[in-house]
């Protein structure tokens, strides 16, 4: 993901949008190079296809575009367009009428990218097998989590969007993003302490 300073954000973010509302297709486009990656991720988690979830972003785009007249300017812009892409995929899976087929990865997110247990000097293919073992545990561990816990945490952690840019993306309250996160964390500790395993 890519990490700007707040401030610059926010101003840039600001300016960019004022020019958008006034038909600068520019500024849009700049927007969206902005955040088209987030917006993707967010999708593929609640559709689980990436062909759907890049239809589900760019419609979501678009919406976001036609809307812009509705957008508060000076408010933060990301939290606001996940929460147009979360709604468009949101509707495209429930007129599919199928759960969401979410790809777990990037597990190691909960180790700060280290896996725990393997040691940093230990040789490559014991390295690459424990790692392996690993992944494979915790990705055991996130899909015994109900849909709303596993959507949160994987949402907090694996995308890393912020708490309000989560309850945003998935259309529920900051305070349920909170108590879900909990929830889930405690139950993927309870899951993983046995086996030495740890969740921060």
């Amino acid at each position: 993901m890519t990490a700007w300073a707040p401030g610059e954000v926010a101003a840039d973010e600001a300016r960019l949008v004022r020019r958008a509302r006034d038909g600068d297709a520019d500024a849009y486009g700049e927007l969206v190079t902005m955040h088209q990656a987030a917006a993707f991720r967010v999708a593929y988690l609640l559709l689980g296809s990436a062909a759907d979830a890049e239809d589900a972003a760019q419609e979501g785009f678009v919406r976001a575009h036609l809307a812009l007249d509705r957008f508060r300017v000076g408010e933060p812009f990301r939290p606001w367009l996940l929460a147009v892409v979360g709604n468009e995929a949101r509707n495209r899976r429930r007129a599919r009428g199928r759960r969401e087929g979410m790809l777990v990865r990037a597990m190691m997110a909960f180790r700060g990218g280290a896996a725990a247990g393997v040691p940093a000097a230990a040789p490559q293919p014991e390295r690459v097998a424990l790692a392996g073992e690993t992944r494979a545990e915790l990705r055991e561990a996130l899909a015994s989590l109900g849909e709303e816990e596993r959507l949160v945490v994987t949402c907090r952690y694996l995308l890393e969007l912020s708490e309000a840019e989560t309850a945003a993306a998935l259309g529920i309250p900051l305070g349920t993003v909170k108590s879900r996160l909990h929830r889930g964390l405690r139950r993927l500790r309870d899951r993983l302490e046995p086996t030495g395993e740890s969740v921060p």
